[in-house]
């Protein structure tokens, strides 16, 4: 037989299996990638509708030991935080607790900045001051400050409001530092045991809590943060440094930080969320609305979720974190039903770049 008379369809046969070989897969990508950033620390998970096709630890959980990172390694989520406070109060908004339009200072008396709603605290749309700027000129840092004491400060020192109520979309975690307190006073239950019982424990979220620093001493498998000192050339645990020691003396702060968890436990949260375990899937799509500002314009910010639209794969919400030492990061392609989680430890300054080249590859 000539080789022109050779059926068509045995060259596609023949040749199908080296294309595929000429097409990296994704895991051996991510590698590559990270293999070009050696000194990353952290863990890298990407998920296909709920199934890990990547999941893998780099680096150390403290660099003066050089003890090595694992998947299960706990991280400080910083700002990723800010969508479980958000959704304790669309579970409190879902029980008839409270309303999104209700004013805060039903929760919240004394607040010298009236006209601000549950709703512009979700959309970082309020206008308040920052409660950490107050407490840094102010507070007494050999005390560990609360929601309670951030706000007697917002009160007795009163600095002024940045805008009108509703006029723009100006990041806020004072907004969020309010709805954990909201959040107590519409349930009558402190927030972290609202957050342990009614959310990490029902999802079994068990390495997922909000920690005190003691608490993480007496844990095998947290990843400190870490920052690098060019002087010495080498990466330097966060907390060492006076600068930083805000996350110390507003270590009892509730609402716009301070969850620790993992990237599995992460995960298990991604999953809830494609349920009506917390709440309902019409309460949770406010939660991916953009915010509609009283000019008509849209923030592209809904309930502690940035709100975004994939050209390849949908509708696409995210958030990231940024504490001393750590840089975090979870994007979930809704409609695609595909999750990228980052959570690094040495606030690696292409943390961008990394998690920029990983979501093109998931959108291949």
């Amino acid at each position: 037989m000539k080789i022109s008379q050779i059926p068509y369809l045995f060259f596609i046969v023949l040749l199908a299996p080296f294309d595929t070989i000429a097409q990296p897969s994704l895991p051996a990508e991510i590698d590559k990638l990270i293999a070009q950033t050696p000194d990353f620390s952290g863990v890298i998970l990407v998920a296909d509708k709920g199934k890990p096709v990547y999941e893998k630890a780099f680096g150390y959980k403290r660099f003066e030991t050089k003890e090595p990172l694992t998947t299960a390694s706990i991280f400080e989520l910083a700002s990723v935080s800010k969508q479980f406070t958000a959704m304790t109060i669309m579970m409190l908004k879902q029980a008839g607790k409270l309303n999104y339009d209700d004013r805060i200072d039903k929760y919240i008396s004394g607040l010298p900045y009236p006209g601000i709603t549950i709703r512009h605290l979700l959309n970082h749309t309020s206008g308040l001051p920052d409660y950490q700027d107050v407490m840094d000129k102010h507070w007494d840092k050999s005390k560990v400050a609360n929601n309670a004491d951030n706000i007697a400060y917002l009160i007795k020192y009163h600095p002024a409001k940045l805008f009108e109520p509703g006029a723009k979309y100006t990041y806020s975690n004072t907004g969020y530092m309010l709805l954990a307190s909201i959040a107590e006073r519409a349930s009558g239950q402190d927030f972290i045991s609202f957050c342990r019982t009614r959310i990490f424990n029902p999802l079994g979220m068990t390495h997922t809590d909000i920690r005190t620093r003691e608490a993480k001493l007496k844990l095998s498998d947290v990843a400190w943060g870490h920052i690098y000192v060019p002087e010495k050339k080498r990466y330097v645990q966060a907390d060492s440094f006076p600068e930083f020691n805000y996350a110390i003396w507003l270590g009892d702060r509730k609402g716009p930080g301070r969850i620790s968890s993992t990237a599995d436990d992460l995960l298990k949260w991604d999953r809830a969320l494609y349920s009506d375990k917390l709440v309902s899937q019409q309460t949770l799509r406010d939660a991916f609305t953009p915010a509609k500002l009283n000019d008509g314009s849209l923030s592209q910010y809904g309930f502690g979720w940035e709100v975004a639209q994939s050209p390849k794969l949908g509708r696409l919400v995210w958030h990231d974190g940024d504490n001393p030492g750590y840089k975090t990061q979870i994007m979930r392609f809704i409609d695609a039903d595909k999750t990228i989680i980052l959570l690094c430890n040495n606030a690696h300054e292409k943390k961008a770049e990394i998690i920029k080249a990983i979501q093109a590859l998931v959108e291949k």
